[in-house]
């Protein structure tokens, strides 16, 4: 095979992925519309643009879920966004992880420490996100659906404590 050529055999995988690692599909595109901040919170921009001086203090943001991956490092993990943000710039989307589940479309209010610049190794960075947060449904509307207990997620996360 030549320069240009197409390259032959199975696609590459991304950069810094495990090999043992699944193909990530693109998460659905759900609209985010009416989401009102938290009353004394941040928005999901708010937290990226004040990173510096919220570093390992707690904050508190509404959003909505747009992915859901549960029992990752003994942790459900969430993407929330609220409208605020800039896709382009990765300022839209906050990773949250908990001992709760929610399913993407629930509104939901998340509070804890501020964890910023943390790298888990394989490509997973983020800017900002808040680890071991509390997560609660938002409004009447997440009544119909609303978040679970670990004890009642049909993929619950064992505790650490639990193992021994």
């Amino acid at each position: 095979a030549g320069h240009g050529s197409p390259a032959k055999g199975p696609p590459a995988k991304s950069p810094g992925m495990p090999n043992a690692h699944p193909p990530i599909a693109a998460a659905p595109e759900i609209e985010i519309t009416g989401i009102e901040k938290a009353e004394g919170g941040q928005t999901v921009a708010g937290l990226f643009a004040g990173k510096a001086d919220l570093a390992g203090k707690g904050v508190m943001v509404r959003g909505q879920v747009v992915k859901f991956s549960p029992r990752i490092m003994g942790k459900n993990w969430l993407h929330i966004r609220d409208g605020s943000g800039d896709a382009a710039a990765g300022t839209n989307d906050l990773t949250v992880t908990t001992n709760v589940a929610a399913k993407p479309g629930d509104i939901v209010t998340v509070s804890g420490k501020l964890a910023v610049d943390k790298d888990f190794g394989y490509g997973y960075k983020y800017g900002v996100m808040i680890e071991d947060a509390k997560v609660t449904a938002s409004n009447e509307a997440d009544a119909k659906a609303p978040v679970t207990k670990e004890a009642d997620a049909k993929a619950p996360v064992t505790k650490e404590a639990d193992a021994k």
